[in-house]
């Protein structure tokens, strides 16, 4: 982005995109996405409608940008974390787990809008599945080296069993984020999952 002149206050086109998804998150918070409207956007964003459609088509649009930053967010923490297990794997596994959470959790109005908009958007549900392919690619790796250094337990191939385990914190947190019953507590949700994960690849618990 190019840098302001001195003293200037007049918004930048990228200034404008942001306050229109930092609007649209802070709505989504309160009320669906059917029950905002362009005008409801352009207006938080300080912008007319007719200038909204310079940076998005539509309201889904303004979603598959606020889902992509999500994703992309997940993937810098992912990506932070080391490349080879440690001699505690139960950490190493619960602060990948705990990327996920964390990050969906803070931008829980766009995780839940994005779930239930993938059902009848086509390039939200196309984003979502790279999204989960990658997250899988990197379980599918992490379990394939565990398994080579004979810490984790053969059987279930390591492709499969990444994506059940992922499927599964999928739909355990899309529970929690959509309030249905019966869901799993958030404040152990991720000692939960890091257990059945633990004994999942390793046979044993997430304590041992």
């Amino acid at each position: 982005m190019a840098r302001r002149e001195r003293g200037s206050t007049r918004p930048s086109g990228d200034d404008r995109q942001d306050a229109i998804l930092a609007t649209a998150e802070s709505l989504l918070a309160h009320r669906s996405l059917g029950d905002i409207s362009i005008e409801d956007l352009a207006r938080g964003a300080g912008i007319s409608r007719p200038s909204f459609y310079s940076y998005f088509s539509s309201k889904d649009e303004v979603v598959i940008e606020l889902l992509a930053r999500v994703i992309d967010e997940v993937e810098g923490a992912l990506a932070g974390l080391p490349g080879e297990v440690s001699s505690d794997p139960a950490d190493r596994w619960r602060k990948s787990i705990s990327a996920f959470v964390d990050v969906f959790t803070k931008h829980e109005a766009v995780a839940e809008t994005a779930i239930a908009a993938r059902l009848h958007n086509p390039e939200i549900q196309a984003l979502w599945a790279r999204s989960m392919q990658s997250w899988v690619d990197y379980t599918t790796k992490v379990i394939t080296s565990e398994r080579k250094r004979g810490a984790a337990l053969d059987g279930i191939p390591a492709h499969d069993l990444a994506v059940a385990l992922n499927l599964m914190n999928e739909r355990v947190l899309s529970a929690s984020f959509s309030r249905e019953r019966p869901a799993i507590d958030r404040t152990v949700v991720v000692d939960v999952m890091l257990g059945i994960w633990m004994r999942s690849i390793y046979g044993s618990s997430a304590e041992k």
